[in-house]
């Protein structure tokens, strides 16, 4: 049995960017960031920030551009995919990407009016897991808005 998972949470590093294919798929793409701290062999503590390029495909694309931005906590759960194609001077390229199955978007935004809903309401309410159906779409009752 093999197994391709990848779980991550983190803050947006880039806005989200959507297009979509000749085929009218619509495709969201965006960099992430996790960091992980860990203390040195001179017990020093130290951070550490990984960036990951992240894809997203359908109704996930359509909920990721319209709901994230620039520094907004997320959490992605996909597989890895590594393509590879060769660049205009002929030389071979490879990245590597988490091409997204399942989004949980992280809490609102404490400014404006969400900051006054939040004063408010001391407990955060958790927002469910949106997860990709095999047949590509999203159950829109999995939508948390």
């Amino acid at each position: 049995m093999n197994l391709n998972k990848v779980i991550l949470i983190g803050r947006v590093a880039t806005d989200p960017e959507t297009r979509s294919t000749p085929s009218g798929q619509t495709v969201c793409s965006f960099r992430m960031v996790t960091n992980r701290v860990f203390s040195s062999a001179n017990g020093q503590k130290q951070e550490r920030a990984e960036f990951h390029s992240i894809v997203l495909w359908r109704r996930l694309a359509e909920i990721a551009s319209q709901y994230l931005t620039k520094g907004a906590l997320v959490m992605i759960e996909g597989r890895i995919e590594t393509r590879s194609w060769q660049d205009a001077s002929g030389v071979k390229k490879y990245r590597t990407e988490i091409i997204g199955q399942g989004l949980q978007l992280g809490p609102k935004s404490a400014s404006g009016a969400q900051k006054q809903e939040k004063e408010e309401t001391p407990a955060q309410e958790e927002i469910p897991i949106i997860e990709e159906k095999d047949e590509g779409e999203i159950d829109v009752k999995n939508i948390p808005f």
